[in-house]
């Protein structure tokens, strides 16, 4: 049987203070109710032609990727493939990938780390078995017509999703909306730390942290000067690359403060994290770093060289793993023991 989303809880935590968007070219008095003024989304580097061999292993990859995650349960590799994101391939430790056709076209993936992996598509979401590589759709009560192009999932197992025209829904089911918040110029990411959802808007080149409650802006911060994408890891922190403005920017919540802000040239844009090390890829150059944070200021650690344009990155943390997956179709990077230096 699928799994349920739980129940909503009902227990309204505080709003700990509202903090204003920096905007591009002026102030509003309320910027949470009213979203600034846009700039044009920053977008990954056009990756140059790979002109020494990728580090580690390569996997095939049938179409451009547009998003990857690890399943724990599982140790399989998602990816979600295609330039409509119109099929899923599961990359197994040991095997050839297996294609999964999806009903409709995907634009993000969570999953629950339990074999189950949801990829936010128009109406709702798609439900993925990774073992079984089955898929059912979930049609959203009134939101047929609805472009959704982000999604997470909470500590609490509710499902959060983004719209392209700047909502945010917070699921009290499986297709149940229980709160909306409409105050963006488009969701273009979003993460989670525990029941904490963090929007990720690129022409607003803003994060901000929603109340627990899902219809409140709880704290919201300007991102640097291009923020392109954005990633949760297990340290409880949410990175986000600054791809126009050539950094890395590390956050916590609750409330939202930018804790590190780090130089990170080559228009770095994919980004994941693990226990030890954050990784960040340059797709200006075809290359990986993995950053240790523990110190308060990013000190590089390992580099390697990557397959053409590493837009997405994904971290086995069981077997210590980094999967590069090319945005370009060039294909799937498999680096193995990667903190160590790989092998």
């Amino acid at each position: 049987m699928p799994p349920r989303i739980n129940p909503p809880n009902r227990r309204l935590r505080p709003i700990l203070a509202v903090l204003a968007i920096t905007l591009v070219s002026g102030c509003s008095s309320n910027p949470v109710d009213a979203p600034p003024p846009t700039i044009a989304p920053a977008q990954a580097a056009v990756s140059p032609p790979v002109t020494a061999r990728p580090d580690g292993e390569m996997r095939p990859l049938a179409a451009p990727a547009q998003a990857a995650l690890v399943d724990p349960a599982t140790g399989a590799l998602v990816v979600l493939e295609g330039d409509d994101g119109s099929r899923v391939s599961v990359f197994g430790r040991d095997g050839d990938p297996r294609t999964v056709p999806l009903p409709g076209p995907a634009s993000a993936l969570v999953g629950d780390g339990d074999g189950w992996v949801f990829a936010s598509t128009r109406g709702g979401y798609h439900r993925i078995d990774v073992a079984a590589g089955t898929v059912d759709t979930v049609v959203l009560d009134g939101r047929g017509d609805t472009d959704f192009t982000a999604i997470a999932r909470r500590a609490d197992g509710r499902l959060v999703l983004g719209t392209a025209d700047g909502a945010v829904l917070t699921l009290g089911g499986d297709n149940a909306v229980d709160a909306e918040l409409k105050i963006f110029a488009r969701v273009d990411a979003l993460v989670t730390q525990g029941d904490t959802a963090v929007v990720l808007d690129r022409a607003q080149t803003s994060v901000t942290a929603l109340s627990e409650d899902g219809d409140n802006a709880a704290q919201a911060l300007r991102a640097g000067e291009g923020a392109t994408t954005m990633a949760a890891d297990s340290m409880s922190r949410v990175l986000v690359a600054d791809t126009r403005g050539q950094g890395l920017l590390v956050y916590t919540v609750d409330p939202l403060i930018l804790r590190q802000q780090y130089p990170v040239r080559d228009a770095p844009y994919g980004l994941t994290g693990s226990a030890t090390l954050v990784w960040v890829s340059q797709t200006a150059s075809n290359t990986v770093v993995g950053y240790d944070l523990a110190t308060g200021i990013p000190v590089e650690k390992v580099r390697y060289r990557t397959v053409q344009q590493p837009n997405s990155l994904a971290f086995d943390e069981s077997s210590g793993t980094l999967y590069v997956v090319s945005g370009s179709g060039a294909g799937v990077q498999v680096i193995a023991d990667a903190a160590k230096g790989g092998r």
